[in-house]
């Protein structure tokens, strides 16, 4: 297992990578472990996003969790850059409750990469963010995506 380090407008992010996938992105946190080229083309992919000059990540994913969890993160890979989805448009399309994609939203564990920050609540209502900085970052990273006009 190794973890690379990368510096963005919205923190520092801490990408895992196991058996040549990524596993996780954490915020804060340091270079461990061998820098394999699927570490260092996630931390081009990532500062490539940082920059506006990428807008779909294309890296290997394993989301360890219930095929619920892996749904929900596979639903969130779907939403395309620059646009939002509620809880509940995610729930009607899995056939579960809103509440349990929320919970699925929250314990996404790799944020960005799988955009959980463009899921919002009823209605397109502002809600909270499970990474560092939590609401603030979230409408950060939207008005990146240009998504910025729900907020405004």
């Amino acid at each position: 297992m190794g973890k690379i380090a990368v510096q963005t407008q919205f923190g520092i992010f801490c990408i895992s990578e196991e058996d040549g996938a990524i596993t996780r992105l954490d915020w804060n946190g340091e270079d461990e472990g061998e820098a394999t080229p699927l570490l260092r083309e996630a931390a081009a992919q990532l500062a490539a996003y940082d920059a506006g000059a990428l807008t779909e990540f294309d890296l290997p994913l394993r989301v360890a969790g219930t095929p619920f969890q892996q749904a929900v993160c596979a639903a969130m890979i779907a939403i395309p850059f620059g646009e939002t989805v509620t809880y509940g448009d995610i729930a009607k399309a899995l056939d579960h409750p809103a509440q349990a994609v929320g919970g699925a939203c929250g314990n996404n564990p790799i944020p960005i990469i799988i955009p959980c920050h463009r899921v919002m609540g009823a209605g397109g209502k502002l809600t909270g963010f499970s990474g560092a900085g939590g609401v603030e970052t979230k409408v950060a990273l939207l008005i990146h995506e240009k998504a910025g006009g729900l907020l405004i």
